[in-house]
C-alpha cells in the first residue's frame, strides 16, 4: 500500500468536490469509451447508485452522501458491461465493493474499484424525516451534505436549498456524528482498518496539517491509499491532473482506519424517541437544535445585559 495526499490541479474541480478531487481525476480516465458507476441523489434526495458514460452524470457523483445508498441492479449492469469488454469504474463504500467482488466471483482486468472510507451509513428513514421537518413543506431543489463553498473544508454544515430560501443546519451533522442513526452492522464493520477491498481507497485527509502541511489550505485534500498494482497503474495515469505528495500511513490515521464506532449508550432510547416523538424533539435532544424563538430570546437577554452594563 502506498499513501498519498492529493489535490486536483483545477481549482474549480476541487471546489466542487468534497475533498481534493481525486475521484474526478481517476474517473476521467474512464469517460472515453468506458463506464462509471457511483452514488447520486435522486429527485427525492435518496442516495442511489447509477451508471454513466459522461461527465455530466459523473459530476453528480461528486461529494459525500451521508445516507445509505440503494444499489438496485448495479451489480448485474456492471457485469454485463465487463463481459462486453467495457472498462468500468465502480465506487462505493467498502462493504459495497467487497459485496460486489463476491458477486463477480473473479477479477476482471477491465474493472477498477474505488472504496470510500466512512464512519458508517445512516438510516434513510431518519434522513427523509429530517428533510420533511427542516423544509417545512417548501420544495427542496438541492442538498449539500457539507457546504464547503460557504464554510470551508473542515467545517461540517449541511445546506438545504429550497425555493427562495437557503437553510444552513448542523442537525444532521450532529445526528451523524452521534452514531445513533448508523445501521447496526456498521458497529461491527470489518473494513475499519487500513486493509480495504478497493484497488484504491479515498477519503478526506484529516490530519493533513501533520502529514503534508504544504497542502493544508482548508480547500480540501484527498487521502489516497493505493492498494493493488492495478490501482497503482491508474493512479500513475491520473498524475497529470493532480498535485500529489507521498505521505506516511502513521501520519494519516483517522478513526475509521482503526476501528468501527462503538454502539452509543443512548442508541436504543434514540430509536424509541424517533418512533414516538415528533422530529423537533429529536432535533433538540440529539441534534443540538435550538428553536428560533429561544435563539431570539437569548440574543435579547444578551442585548439587555449589554445595555444595562453600559448604563
Amino acid at each position: 500500500m502506498n499513501v498519498y495526499a492529493v489535490k486536483h490541479k483545477d481549482e474549480r474541480i476541487r471546489a466542487t468536490s468534497r475533498s481534493g478531487g481525486i475521484f474526478t481525476a481517476i474517473s476521467d480516465l474512464f469517460l472515453d469509451g468506458g463506464v462509471v458507476y457511483g452514488c447520486v441523489l435522486d429527485e427525492n434526495y435518496n442516495a442511489i447508485h447509477v451508471r454513466t458514460e459522461n461527465k455530466t452524470g459523473r459530476d453528480l457523483m461528486r461529494g459525500s452522501k451521508y445516507i445509505q445508498s440503494r444499489l438496485g441492479d448495479c451489480y448485474k449492469q456492471i457485469k454485463n458491461d465487463l463481459e462486453d469488454g467495457r472498462h468500468v469504474l465502480f465506487s462505493g463504500t467498502s462493504c459495497q465493493v467487497a459485496g460486489f467482488r463476491c458477486f463477480l466471483k473473479k477479477d476482471y482486468n477491465n474493472l477498477l474499484c474505488i472504496d470510500i472510507v466512512c464512519h458508517g451509513v445512516p438510516s434513510p428513514k431518519v434522513w427523509k424525516t429530517y428533510l420533511d421537518w427542516i423544509s417545512k413543506g417548501k420544495t427542496i431543489i438541492n442538498v449539500d451534505f457539507r457546504n464547503k463553498k460557504d464554510f470551508g473544508w473542515r467545517d461540517h454544515v449541511e445546506t438545504i436549498f429550497c425555493k427562495n430560501k437557503k437553510i444552513n443546519s448542523q442537525v444532521w451533522t450532529y445526528l451523524f456524528y452521534s452514531h445513533n442513526i448508523l445501521r447496526p452492522v456498521c458497529y461491527e464493520c470489518p473494513y475499519k482498518s487500513i486493509d480495504h477491498p478497493g484497488d484504491i481507497t479515498i477519503a478526506d485527509y484529516w490530519g493533513i496539517e501533520k502529514a503534508c502541511p504544504r497542502l493544508d489550505d482548508n480547500k480540501g485534500v484527498s487521502l489516497v491509499l493505493v492498494n493493488t498494482e492495478k490501482g497503482s497503474l491508474y493512479f500513475e495515469k491520473a498524475k497529470n491532473d493532480i498535485v500529489w505528495y507521498k505521505t506516511r500511513i502513521e501520519d494519516s490515521m483517522q478513526h475509521p482506519l482503526i476501528e468501527p464506532e462503538k454502539v452509543p449508550d443512548e442508541r436504543n432510547q434514540f430509536w424509541k424517541d424517533f418512533e414516538n416523538k415528533d422530529f423537533s424533539y429529536i432535533a433538540r435532544k440529539y441534534g443540538n437544535y435550538t428553536p428560533l424563538w429561544r435563539r431570539t430570546l437569548r440574543k435579547a437577554k444578551h442585548l439587555i445585559k449589554k445595555v444595562l452594563g453600559k448604563d
